[in-house]
């Protein structure tokens, strides 16, 4: 099985993500993991996403399908994905369906966190003071929230069209979350 955790920056994909690993045995594809990894490697691409990644914008399209791309064969061998952060634009969506199609898969069900705004803003200063993770800086969160709601929401449309589209409320405790999840993927 193939899902796709869809929400804003620090709706708590990462968190539920990895209790889909634990409890199911999945991949995840975790393009924001992928992306601090690169950082942490010093390389080239590191360097370039890290400027990118302060800023708050967008890595492009290209990278990010790349990083993908060179983990779902791992991911077809656990028995399936986990897609977290990914996709982001419907270029990036169409470009996924097209690779997961050439190897004889796709996605079965996308998984959305509806989330207040400004109570992500709040986690997200909380977690900035705790860790100092660049990227959760409350200023270049609010570029990134922008960024999602104005690229990455127009998704929904594309998924429910496909009738693959679950909703479920992102605000509740890690466990009731956990437990909608678990519903939706029995459904």
């Amino acid at each position: 099985m193939n899902l796709i955790l869809f929400g804003p920056p620090a709706a708590g994909k990462g968190t539920q993500a990895k209790r889909l690993v634990e409890s199911r045995k999945m991949v995840q594809l975790s393009t924001g993991d992928m992306l601090r990894a690169a950082i942490a490697s010093g390389s080239e691409l590191g360097k370039k996403v890290e400027g990118v990644m302060q800023r708050g914008e967008l890595v492009t399209d290209e990278i990010v399908i790349a990083l993908i791309e060179e983990r779902l064969p791992e991911a077809e061998a656990a028995g399936g994905a986990i897609f977290d952060g990914f996709p982001r634009t419907l270029a990036q969506a169409k470009a996924l369906d097209e690779m997961l199609a050439k190897r004889g898969s796709r996605i079965d069900l996308v998984l959305r966190l509806k989330v207040d705004d400004g109570q992500l803003l709040e986690r997200v200063a909380g977690r900035f003071a705790e860790s100092g993770r660049p990227d959760d800086n409350p200023e270049s969160f609010k570029v990134r929230l922008s960024a999602y709601n104005e690229q990455t929401a127009p998704l929904l449309p594309y998924y429910k069209d496909q009738g693959k589209l679950a909703e479920l409320d992102g605000m509740g405790s890690i466990e009731d979350v956990a437990a909608g999840i678990d519903r939706a993927l029995e459904a």
